[in-house]
């Protein structure tokens, strides 16, 4: 699928939530690393999973794959590796960040790279911060192809987290793996703290040595007294995705009256805060244990912190959009180094709809309120695959057929989308744009 022609329908029924990409990245990294075998329940397969899938592979973990299970086989001779090998992140920007320190356990080196917006993402972090810890690091001046060459000796050090958590997960997760004992990560202005909640979460799940954590400021790992008990085989269940179901319940809000399932409500992922953006604009659910019902009705202008859940800004601009008023977000500086500028991107496709958004410097305004296109508009996803989902859902009620090129963007984590769409009733026919 390369561009889609979307008409306008209302939205009913019920539908399966995606499986969360950020957790089954995880999962597969801790069960790589695990010197036993992992049953990973509801694996997910986006291309984001599908790129960790093939980068445990590469390091010697063995995968059997079921319609609804994976097993997992640890690479427990990981350590000891001192081969040259070369893995390839696709465009995850967590595998590649998640990943990096983890190979650096090796003796010998690996050679990493990637596809597409991941090689414009900066990775100058590890040029500063791996050389600490005994790891041999070159890189394209701080951008990918990447060399390391370890192995990863544990220390005392000091990171910035301003950029992204994703590169502490991977720290937190080599740490562990190497038997970190009485050391500890100071860290400087982290962001998106619920996802180091979520990286704490698998690691226990998986009996991992975890660290004391000091208000996000310092992960003490304490020494290390006894053995761990480990478990003969882990079962591990994949949790819906609130950043795939975040605009499933946008556009139930808009124009459906939908249940949403398979969600955890408890969940550690961040993009859980869509729930209080929906409160906010008025939206009318419910909440069951592993379910949200919605439906649409008048919305009205709402503001929200997005900064410890970037990924939301999409879907909260299709919701803001319908809401008669201005809708005020904070956190547009993590909006940079994306699979686009969202920033910038969310501004020229909503502008096509007749929707004003300013930014100024970390704030974001949306004037919304009656928003309209002109027949044959053509949208396009920038090759990000959550500008693509926004534009579609926020579409949903307008009066003409809209186009989206390079709708297959989707597949980074949601491969299902429109599929998932046609099955709640909105017409969507495959198309050519020239």
């Amino acid at each position: 699928m390369s561009s889609v022609e979307i008409h306008p329908r209302q939205l009913k029924g019920n539908i399966v939530a995606p499986r969360s990409k950020s957790v089954m990245q995880r999962a597969l990294a801790c069960a790589m690393l695990y010197p036993g075998q992992t049953e990973i329940l509801y694996p997910g397969r986006s291309e984001d999973d599908l790129a960790a899938l093939e980068i445990i592979r590469a390091l010697g973990a063995q995968v059997k794959e079921e319609e609804k299970k994976y097993y997992v086989t640890g690479a427990q001779v990981l350590l000891s590796q001192s081969e040259s090998i070369s893995i390839h992140a696709g465009e995850s920007g967590l595998s590649m960040r998640m990943f990096t320190p983890i190979v650096a356990l090796r003796s010998g080196t690996t050679h990493l790279t990637g596809k597409g917006s991941l090689q414009k993402r900066p990775m100058n972090f590890f040029n500063e911060v791996l050389p600490q810890l005994n790891v041999i690091v070159e890189s394209n001046d701080g951008f990918l192809p990447l060399s390391v060459r370890g192995p990863l000796s544990p220390e005392n050090i000091q990171v910035d987290g301003s950029l992204s958590s994703q590169f502490l997960t991977g720290l937190l997760l080599a740490y562990s793996a190497a038997g970190a004992s009485d050391v500890r990560i100071d860290v400087n202005n982290l962001q998106s703290k619920p996802y180091i909640d979520l990286t704490l979460d698998v690691m226990q799940a998986f009996n991992m040595h975890l660290p004391i954590v000091d208000n996000y400021q310092k992960f003490y790992f304490p020494r290390i007294t006894s053995e761990h008990n480990f478990e003969k085989v882990i079962h591990y269940q994949v949790e819906g995705d609130w950043s795939g179901a975040a605009f499933l319940l946008v556009a139930g809000a808009l124009y459906g009256d939908i249940t949403v399932e398979g969600m955890n409500i408890h969940s550690k992922q961040a993009d859980r805060a869509i729930m209080k953006a929906l409160q906010l604009a008025g939206v009318s659910f419910e909440e069951d244990l592993n379910e949200i019902k919605v439906k649409s009705g008048l919305l009205q202008p709402f503001e929200l912190d997005a900064t410890e859940c970037p990924d939301l800004f999409p879907p909260l601009v299709a919701l803001a959009a319908h809401a008669k008023g201005v809708s005020r977000f904070t956190g547009v500086n993590r909006l940079k180094h994306k699979e686009s500028d969202r920033g910038l991107t969310l501004q020229q496709e909503f502008q096509k709809m007749g929707i004003r958004i300013d930014i100024n410097g970390d704030k974001m305004l949306v004037y919304g309120g009656n928003p309209s296109i002109e027949k044959g508009t053509v949208f396009s996803s920038h090759h990000d695959h959550r500008i693509a989902m926004a534009v579609a859902v926020a579409a949903l009620p307008l009066e003409q057929p809209i186009f989206i090129q390079d709708a297959s963007a989707v597949g980074k984590s949601y491969p299902h989308f429109f599929e998932d769409l046609q099955q709640l009733g909105v017409s969507i026919k495959q198309v050519i744009l020239s």
